[in-house]
């Protein structure tokens, strides 16, 4: 008998798929029935969700893995039906998630605590005797100079100190910003984290000797449950913490004035934004290309609708930032010109997005409570727009949203203005089993110092006022500084919506339909109407060389949305249904609008937390879209003597997408 011929690898793939999506199938039917609703029923069908997606995380690493170099025999449309499995798979899996969560958000009534130390649900009552125990630590730590590691530690950069688990350190100076300039029994010195320390007791030693080492002792820094700091391998954390260093002098001074409480710090996530351009929104909406550099990664055409192909993504959702309670206060000699809450994807070791900012607005009866989307005349500017969507299709385990208060001030005596961080949080968006988390409001409490320190409160006075009794630490928690988002799940028609933009973006939703236009105009230049795919020539094209601007501008975006709500109001219905004529008008649109704006010697620069060159530009906007608006169009005011515009090369009109990939690549 002949022996069975072995199937091909991905025709053995697709068949193992096509088995699990009737175990899908199967699991969806099952979960329908009646008898679904009992306890029991519910965590078999939770495990089962388990299970599944555990084998369908084993095949998509399978498919990554696979090439037409594997095939024995030639296989025709190999990336098509690659491309097919991999939609299957992402398909099974936001079945799976959809499942999970609409079965945990029966079963799970928790409240979040991410502050480090915070009260939870089932802890003892004995707390106050351990803060009474850790403040006799801190004495300790303030008296003594002596240290053991508690684990190992590898120098990451020049100036760094390596030590071993169980050293002795000498402790010589003690920055702010948790890394310790130490000496070593050799008589090396160098910085450390403070994480990794524990202070020495000679007489703990000894006894712990006797007893033996029965247990490691496994540290990291941790930024909030379930995530760990790992080491630094990004190496904008390290020209951040030079920058945050170098600021530490400014802290200090205004901590000591009694200007800001102890727990604010120099803004993390303002540095990463001044470092360059790889955390600003206008990078991520470029379109990235694959790994061979012959074809784009996230932007693909779709012929059956004469558009670009969506596409989704592991995370899509929508999230509300409701309000901010018990910030402190910050002292008499300093000015806030902004509040505002700066957030962003991390992992516990690097930033994986863009960091959107939303400022905040407040009342001076309850100046500690910050709150977001305010009732305004008009359009809501996209700056203060608290609904917001995030997307992402990284698969670490870890990921989550680091969020960060923060305000934007200047010091009465020197003029210096600065910005500081008010406090952080991260919440993680899947539990241990890769599940998501529930979509509903979350309460969680902030941590003081920077992202990288551990145990640092915003306001250390709120717990020193604590007392022992059940009553009082109740009351303790209340008063401690808060942030309350709310996580919301996608109806069909948001999701539709999101999935048309790329894998990775974090914005406003009153500006989606706008990025959705930018999207498509993208995929009508370079993949639809483009003469050669590997044509790399400079493509004439004023919105797309321009759009990105409008997201380090919002108020220019915010006149394109004023201008682009008036036309659309005019239009009929079977207008709105017709995709080539929206793209058309909106081109007039903008051109009618962005474009005179942009090169407008009258509107100042923008400068973040100015206020009067804000008004200043908003009076320049304003009375520029009541021309439009009066003369039916943008052309007898650019034609006008009064209207000054800056001269432009036409080299800024032309679209160069493989320069604008080198850019974001250097």
């Amino acid at each position: 008998m002949l022996a069975r011929r072995q199937r091909d690898p991905l025709q053995s793939l697709q068949r193992r798929n096509q088995e699990l999506k009737q175990q899908v199938d199967d699991l969806l039917s099952e979960s329908r029935l009646k008898g679904a609703l009992e306890a029991s029923k519910r965590r078999d069908i939770y495990q089962r969700c388990i299970q599944l997606k555990q084998a369908i995380d084993e095949n998509k690493n399978a498919l990554q893995k696979l090439s037409k170099a594997d095939e024995p025999a030639p296989v025709g449309s190999y990336d098509q039906k690659k491309e097919e499995e991999h939609n299957l798979l992402d398909k099974l899996t936001h079945q799976l998630q959809e499942l999970a969560v609409s079965i945990s958000r029966e079963n799970v009534t928790e409240i979040i605590f991410c502050r480090t130390g915070a009260l939870t649900e089932g802890e003892d009552d004995d707390s106050s005797a351990e803060e009474d125990e850790e403040e006799e630590e801190e004495d300790e730590e303030a008296t003594s100079g002596e240290y053991i590691a508690v684990g190992d530690f590898t120098a990451q950069q020049v100036g760094d100190l390596t030590f071993k688990k169980g050293e002795i350190l000498l402790i010589i100076e003690k920055n702010p910003d948790g890394w310790w300039m130490a000496k070593n029994a050799k008589g090396n010195k160098g910085l450390i984290p403070r994480t990794y320390l524990e202070p020495y007791n000679k007489e703990e030693d000894q006894e712990s000797s006797e007893e033996g080492s029965e247990e490691d002792v496994e540290v990291g820094d941790e930024t909030a449950e379930g995530a760990e700091v790992k080491q630094r391998t990004d190496s904008h954390w390290s020209a951040v913490r030079k920058a945050i260093s170098e600021q530490i002098n400014t802290v200090d001074v205004l901590t000591t004035m009694g200007a800001i409480p102890a727990g604010f710090r120099p803004s993390t996530l303002f540095q990463l934004l001044e470092e360059g351009n790889q955390f600003r929104a206008s990078y991520f909406l470029q379109p990235a290309l694959t790994t061979s550099q012959l074809a784009f990664r996230d932007l693909m055409w779709d012929a059956k609708t004469g558009s670009i192909r969506s596409r989704p993504s592991r995370v899509s959702l929508i999230l509300t930032l409701w309000s901010c309670k018990m910030i402190p206060l910050p002292g008499a000699s300093i000015q806030v010109l902004s509040r505002h809450v700066r957030f962003c994807l991390f992992d516990g070791n690097k930033v994986l997005s863009n960091i959107h900012t939303v400022r905040a607005t407040w009342q001076p009866k309850t100046p500690k409570t910050w709150t977001f989307s305010p009732q305004v005349t008009g359009i809501l500017p996209c700056l203060l727009d608290g609904d917001c969507f995030i997307r992402s299709n990284s698969s670490s385990p870890d990921l989550g949203i680091l969020f960060e208060l923060g305000i934007s001030y200047i010091r009465n005596s020197t003029g210096e203005r600065g910005e500081l961080s008010c406090g952080w949080v991260f919440l993680k968006l899947f539990d241990a089993s890769g599940i998501p988390i529930p979509a509903k409001t979350y309460e969680l409490f902030l941590n003081g110092g920077t992202p990288y320190e551990k145990g640092v409160e915003v306001d250390p006075s709120v717990s020193r006022r604590a007392h022992g009794s059940v009553f009082h630490q109740m009351m303790t928690v209340r008063r401690q500084p808060q942030l309350l988002v709310k996580l919301r799940s996608l109806n069909r028609r948001s999701r539709n919506m999101l999935s048309l933009l790329p894998e990775t973006l974090i914005g406003s939703m009153c500006s989606v339909h706008l990025l959705i236009f930018y999207r498509q105009i993208l995929g009508d230049v370079l993949l639809k109407d483009r003469m050669s795919m590997h044509s790399a020539d400079l493509i004439s094209n004023p919105v797309l060389a321009t759009f990105p601007k409008l997201l380090e501008q919002p108020d220019i975006m915010d006149a394109l949305r004023s201008s682009w709500a008036e036309k659309e109001s005019t239009l009929k219905r079977s207008d709105k249904r017709d995709k080539e004529l929206l793209k058309a008008v909106f081109l007039l649109v903008y051109h009618d609008c962005v474009l005179p704006l942009l090169h407008s010697a009258l509107l100042p620069p923008f400068r973040w937390a100015e206020e009067e060159t804000e008004a200043a530009r908003w009076k320049v906007i304003a009375d520029f879209l009541k021309q439009n608006r009066e003369n039916e169009g943008a052309l007898q005011a650019l034609l006008s003597p009064a209207g000054l515009h800056e001269p432009f090369d036409i080299s800024e009109q032309t679209y160069d997408f493989l320069g604008e990939i080198r850019k974001n690549a250097a």
